[in-house]
């Protein structure tokens, strides 16, 4: 599918031309500033040096003294406490940072994260009645429980105080717990909305141990985690998010938690890891827990201080990730093969598809992995408990849960937010929630937002790639949503004629570049699943590339490189 390329805002000229002799750098480096809106020195510094003395009081977030009074009485008391959290990346981080300090603390505590094929995502009856049966008598509701009314209330009955720390939208009525912590509750005056579910738990320690004169750093100790559940639960890495990545990511280079230092191993991540790495290598195998077993496996991995035994559960979660990459790709084949195979599912702008047989475990990467070659909102539904219930995965721009809440009466249950949701529904109404579905979507999205687009930051000519201008690159880290890596455009280049096609079945292009701004100098690129490219760079023409500059290691030998993100002949 052709993409379209889309150059971003340039900023004012003045303004970029003023940061660059101010601060003695390129004019694009400059334009990558104002871009981010980074105008000015004091901006600048914020930006470059992330301060935890910028992260916001907790106490500006609703409920956050009553939250704190619960813990402390609970622990003043001798209460057994419960901390609980959903089966992915996010809620078992959050689990684990939670229980680990309290832990430290307070010996009357344990953990649940709830089954997902049993009980399904949030709060569920289930681990209700193993509270009780625990004589738990205060759950502490991790990365969910925004929207669990009932079972909060169920709760209550038994004789159980909930805490909720949560950080999806809320429904139309709010839980009555004893504190609901969420930043996009209504009312809620903490400044900064885009918090990971471990964000809020960890905002909630930060109250805790300034009420109880504990220093910060105990909670720190396990900044790590929450680094990792801010690159996978794919929230802005921008404000308050910024710094904890930024403090996370340190510690997971310098000195990482034992459960992750043995993932960091099995993934046999060998150079500086960056979110990308966390993304792609850590997170993965933290999810494959919940998706091919239990995530209690995922926390009792991250909570470890146990060397040989967190190896020994790092190799085991490894083979889960390694089962769960073999089913996601038979399945992906199969639903790949039911729209094609359906004149009205390839011309539809949603992809709706249902199959009872199909892992659970595994709907939700499906539902992106369609994306990626048919660019529309998709729903992914297996069956469960006789329930059809499923993923939904959104494309950039289109809010998904709006879509999915117009068909609410035709829902059990739903929750996500703008680019991602979980829905059930009976098997009865998968037809009618697949017509109400494309209907609403039909009205509601734009042509462009069904092609699939990149975003470009600036122009460059490859005589203005050095290693001084990677290195500055380099200090816009940590990227992520709302500060992703500067994506860049040149146009009228060759290839030297060293270009090949690589990888298992031929399906990358590595080439090399060259240009006027260089002469004789070239410089090499790589372009990931561009192999239909290949005619375009062998033709003897000029074409146009947008790419992002990386620094790439191989036995030993480090060279700049570009990763070529689309190709296209060249337009003058």
């Amino acid at each position: 599918m052709e993409k379209r390329w889309i150059l971003k805002e340039q900023g004012d000229p003045e303004i970029i031309s003023s940061i660059a002799g101010e601060m003695n750098m390129p004019a694009s480096i400059a334009r990558l500033m104002v871009q981010r809106g980074i105008t000015s020195r004091a901006r600048a510094d914020a930006f470059f040096s992330p301060s935890a003395h910028h992260l916001h009081d907790p106490f500006l977030m609703k409920d956050m003294n009553r939250a704190v009074d619960r813990i402390s009485t609970a622990i003043g008391k001798s209460e057994r406490i419960m901390v609980y959290g959903d089966y992915d990346v996010d809620g078992t981080t959050s689990v684990a940072l939670v229980y680990s300090f309290l832990r430290k603390l307070y010996g009357n505590v344990d953990y649940y994260i709830p089954d997902r094929y049993k009980e399904g995502y949030g709060i569920s009856y289930l681990g209700i009645d193993y509270a009780v049966e625990e004589g738990c008598s205060l759950i502490i509701a991790l990365d969910c429980g925004i929207k669990a009314v009932d079972k909060v209330e169920y709760a209550r009955q038994k004789g159980i105080d909930v805490v909720i720390c949560d950080h999806h939208l809320p429904g139309d009525t709010i839980p009555d717990a004893v504190a609901v912590l969420d930043p996009k509750q209504p009312q809620c005056d903490y400044p900064f909305k885009e918090l990971s579910g471990c964000g809020v738990g960890y905002k909630m320690l930060q109250a805790y141990c300034r009420v109880h004169g504990i220093d910060i750093a105990e909670v720190d100790e396990y900044i790590d985690l929450v680094a990792v559940s801010i690159a996978c639960d794919i929230v802005p890495i921008t404000g308050e998010n910024r710094i904890l990545a930024y403090y996370g990511l340190r510690k997971l280079n310098e000195r990482p938690g034992t459960g992750i230092w043995e993932i960091i191993k099995e993934a046999e991540i060998t150079r500086r890891l960056g979110i990308e790495d966390v993304v792609f290598k850590i997170g993965p195998r933290i999810n494959a827990a919940g998706r091919m077993e239990s995530g209690r496996k995922a926390v009792e991995l991250l909570v470890s201080a146990d060397t040989a035994l967190a190896g020994t559960m790092s190799k085991r979660i490894n083979s889960f990730n390694n089962e769960r990459r073999s089913v996601d790709r038979s399945i992906t084949t199969e639903a790949m093969r039911m729209i094609s195979d359906d004149p009205r599912k390839r011309d539809a702008k949603t992809t709706v598809l249902f199959n009872p047989t199909w892992h659970k475990g595994v709907i939700g990467i499906v539902a992106s992995r369609l994306i990626e070659t048919w660019h529309r909102p998709t729903v992914i539904l297996t069956e469960s408990n006789g329930f059809a219930t499923g993923s939904a995965r959104s494309v950039p721009g289109y809010d998904l849960y709006q879509a999915v809440e117009a068909c609410a009466d035709l829902l059990e249950s739903f929750g996500g937010h703008m680019f991602a949701a979980g829905l059930t529904m009976k098997r009865s109404n998968i037809e009618a929630f697949a017509r109400r579905f494309d209907e609403y979507v039909s009205d509601t999205i734009s042509d462009e937002q069904l092609i699939p687009s990149i975003n470009i930051d600036t122009e460059l000519t490859p005589g203005e790639i050095t290693a001084d201008f990677f290195r500055m690159i380099s200090m816009f880290q940590p990227f992520g949503p709302g500060n992703l890596p500067p994506v860049f455009i040149t146009e009228g280049v060759f290839d030297t004629g060293s270009a090949r096609m690589v990888g298992h079945s031929g399906e990358h292009l590595k080439l090399s570049i060259c240009h006027e701004s260089t002469g004789l100098n070239s410089i090499p690129a790589i372009g990931f699943g561009m192999s239909n490219r290949w005619e375009c760079v062998k033709s003897g023409k000029p074409f146009d590339i947008c790419y992002t500059v990386e620094m790439n290691e191989f036995r030993n030998v480090r060279n700049l490189q570009l990763n070529i993100k689309d190709i296209r002949p060249s337009r003058s």
